[in-house]
């Protein structure tokens, strides 16, 4: 019996030709010698007296409340929007797409300025919430989580709508021959088959907004305790205390490289 498998066309063991090998290595270089640089600069002695101090201590602690919440809030818009984009019809499901990535591509100062002008207390939505509810969005706690959960949304929407794709149909079929619902289906069918998919994507929205600056410092400003994250205090920490930036840009970094072994390259899977 012979196989009938298609060959495995995959450029595996065939020789890379030396200009692409060459151009290869200087883009390594060019990632990684930065990150080289700062692990260099850094004052190893004095680095945990800087991160144990109270600013430190506390622009982390705000980092990871305000990721944890916008990236929760991300899975409670995202994951639903993800599920009509895999159920609409094909020129629906690409306006709607292209229309949920554009965070991605837009300079985060103006998604700032775009918060600024639905959010702010004259805005578009943010004068009835001031009117109706005394609720002001700009520079405030809330004001964070929205801005990152603005930029970080579509890295989960499209993670969830890999995941979703990717959950045989046959499932949700079987499970409608026995008469369940098209609610029960979902929540008990096709999210637990597209949990590690959605997982992977909560957690890129998550560092995505750990590491957001341009939005927030537009929208919800600098201020210690209430506004200042992590990247925030970078900056700030760079025009004084030169030292101290660098010490919060390695925590930074060490928590990326956390991000990345946590995914365990599911990211791969998410770009495809």
């Amino acid at each position: 019996m012979t196989d009938a498998s298609p060959p495995d066309r995959r450029p595996t063991g065939t020789p890379i030709p030396r200009v692409l090998t060459g151009l290869a290595v200087l883009g390594a270089a060019f990632l990684l010698v930065p990150l080289v640089g700062l692990l260099v600069r850094v004052p190893w002695s004095t680095l945990l007296d800087t991160l144990s101090s109270p600013a430190a201590r506390e622009a982390l602690g705000l980092s990871l409340l305000c990721a944890t919440t916008a990236a929760a809030l991300c899975v409670a818009l995202g994951v639903p929007l993800a599920a009509v984009l895999v159920r609409a019809r094909p020129r629906t499901a690409r306006v709607l797409r292209a229309l949920v990535t554009v965070p991605l591509v837009l300079p985060p100062v103006v998604g700032g300025v775009a918060l600024l002008a639905t959010f702010g207390r004259r805005g578009l939505l943010g004068q009835y919430l001031d009117a109706w509810f005394g609720l002001s969005l700009p520079f405030t706690t809330a004001g964070v989580v929205v801005a990152e959960a603005f930029v970080a949304m579509p890295f989960l929407v499209l993670a969830a709508e890999g995941a979703l794709r990717a959950v045989d149909p046959r499932l949700d079929e079987a499970a409608a021959t026995l008469g369940a619902s098209r609610w029960y289906r979902f929540r008990r069918v096709t999210l637990p088959v597209a949990l590690p998919g959605l997982a992977a994507g909560a957690v890129l929205a998550w560092a995505r907004a750990l590491g957001e600056f341009g939005a927030t410092v537009t929208f919800a400003g600098s201020f210690p305790g209430t506004t200042r994250t992590l990247p925030l205090a970078v900056y700030v920490a760079l025009e004084s205390d030169p030292a101290e930036a660098l010490a919060l840009a390695v925590l930074l970094m060490v928590l990326s490289v956390v991000v990345l072994v946590a995914l365990r390259g599911r990211w791969l899977g998410v770009a495809r």
